[in-house]
């Protein structure tokens, strides 16, 4: 892969420790607005310590091939306005991974994430050579099912009690993609 993948917009990168203190910005000014969709964060998530730490286990996950973290920078400004994520990863005749994201409320309805996925779908499905991605929402969250079917997923169905979402187990709408559905 090379050092980033370039959008249109944005770009992504692999996030290191050195990004701490961008990660750590990026949660704070949006604690509020990812509250409803998070799970219950802790203080000290919210310390540059816990997020360099955070980000020296997601750094040597990539190594493993266990996870793949990338920030979402804007071009024009070099500004991380987001995370979008594949992690676990299962090899074999699975060949299957997770994918979650966020984004700056402030960036929010402007096509940046659809790009984002995109970007991620490619190097999930030729770098990485995975067959499967999925992703989950909350059904509720409107905004990232709109994302996700712009991005080529379709729905899969609803699972109940899914995830542990700020502090009850929510419901979520499941959805997928293979290579075969996936255009570059």
């Amino acid at each position: 892969m090379q050092d980033r993948l370039n959008g249109r917009a944005i770009y992504l990168r692999f996030l290191e420790p050195g990004d701490a203190s961008a990660v750590l910005e990026l949660y704070r000014r949006n604690r509020a607005f990812l509250a409803p969709w998070e799970p219950e964060r802790s203080e000290e998530f919210y310390t540059l310590r816990m997020q360099r730490e955070m980000l020296q286990i997601v750094t040597q996950a990539r190594h493993n091939d266990q996870s793949y973290n990338f920030g979402v920078f804007l071009k024009t400004t070099h500004e991380l306005i987001g995370r979008v994520n594949i992690s676990a990863i299962v090899r074999g005749v699975f060949q299957s991974a997770n994918l979650g994201y966020l984004l700056d409320e402030a960036y929010n309805g402007r096509g940046y994430m659809t790009e984002a996925v995109k970007l991620t779908l490619k190097f999930a499905f030729q770098d990485l050579n995975l067959h499967r991605l999925q992703a989950a929402t909350l059904t509720t969250n409107f905004g990232s099912m709109r994302v996700l079917q712009k991005a080529g997923f379709r729905p899969e169905g609803i699972a109940l009690r899914y995830l542990k979402i700020n502090s009850q187990w929510q419901d979520h709408n499941l959805f997928a993609i293979t290579a075969e559905e996936f255009s570059f």
